[in-house]
């Protein structure tokens, strides 16, 4: 059975969106191809600044025949009444069933549902989906109907199996589904095709993005402490900055600086307010004697001076702020 690949590429999702965002398109999605008969294995969500990505792992390639069956007016209801129900259930009378209830008899229909091929539900329910979005604020740009978190750019849509890729045809607001992305907004080397999951996250890290946000947690989490460790510092844990920083960049550099020797007598609790709410920067102690001294910082790309002149305009500002 084929896999699914849907991403949505769009301008920067605000950090505090985004993976309740990437759960949304997960549930309302499979909510609605489930409703009309598709059937999957897995699922699994994504969410980086610029892109919410969903995968499903063995898609059935048609859905489910169905039978539903609807209850009717009573036999000696009003002709007209009767006559709705046909018109509603597409049947003839010599189709209805006549059944014994506790209220008289009454008309039943069974009406069967043929299974639809795979691309048409997954098109269908993608449009509606995107569509109806639950975005906590969202705007439209252009002529475009749309309405979104920030501009959408481009949507990948993909079916593949042993056999190979095909682009589910979709098409919003002049955004129409393809096989290509982009990477890393300025490190990257422009738009490339995918045809699977994995060729996807692949070429993704090639391009300077980690799609994986609990990665990227790792990562910057890991080096921070790494980091401090080497001089004998502490990061004072700050999971609720982690996870903002995390939404804030899809390949993350860490920087290390240190505090002006003028602000190292300030409280602790006014370096490390001033450094979170207004920089987005990470407190590190000495434990010695338990005092705030450097702050790290996550750059979002890679320089040619290793982050010296990030690092410097950050130190800058931190100073005048303080």
């Amino acid at each position: 059975m084929p896999d699914l690949l849907i991403e949505l590429l769009s301008e920067e999702i605000p950090a505090r969106m985004q993976r309740k965002a990437s759960s949304d398109l997960e549930k309302l999605f499979t909510d609605g191809i489930s409703e009309l008969g598709l059937t999957y294995e897995s699922s699994a969500n994504f969410s980086t600044p610029r892109r919410l990505t969903l995968v499903l792992q063995n898609v059935s390639s048609t859905s489910l025949s169905r039978v539903e069956e609807k209850r009717g007016p009573r036999k000696d209801a009003p002709e007209k009444a009767i006559q709705g129900f046909l018109k509603n259930t597409g049947l003839e009378l010599s189709q209805l069933e006549v059944r014994q209830e506790k209220k008289g008899e009454f008309y039943f229909a069974s009406i069967r549902t043929e299974g639809r091929k795979a691309a048409n539900i997954i098109s269908a329910v993608l449009d509606k989906t995107v569509r109806n979005f639950p975005w906590p604020k969202s705007m439209r740009w252009g002529e475009s109907s749309l309405k979104w978190v920030r501009p959408l750019h481009s949507i990948i849509c993909i079916l593949y199996d042993e056999d190979g890729s095909k682009v589910v045809n979709i098409d919003i607001e002049g955004v129409s589904s393809g096989d290509k992305t982009f990477g890393h907004r300025f490190m990257g080397n422009g738009d490339f095709s995918v045809n699977s999951f994995e060729d996807y996250a692949s070429k993704l890290k090639k391009e300077f993005v980690i799609l994986d946000p609990s990665k990227r947690e790792e990562i910057i989490l890991q080096e921070i402490e790494n980091q401090a460790f080497a001089q004998g510092l502490e990061l004072i844990n700050d999971h609720s900055l982690l996870n903002e920083v995390v939404g804030l960049i899809e390949w993350p550099v860490v920087l290390m600086g240190k505090l002006e020797d003028q602000f190292l007598s300030l409280p602790r609790e006014v370096l490390q307010t001033s450094m979170r709410e207004h920089q987005k920067f990470f407190s590190i102690l000495n434990p010695k004697n338990n005092k705030v001294v450097q702050f790290a910082t996550v750059a979002n790309s890679e320089t040619s001076d290793n982050g010296s002149t990030i690092l410097a305009g950050n130190q800058k500002v931190l100073s005048a702020r303080l």
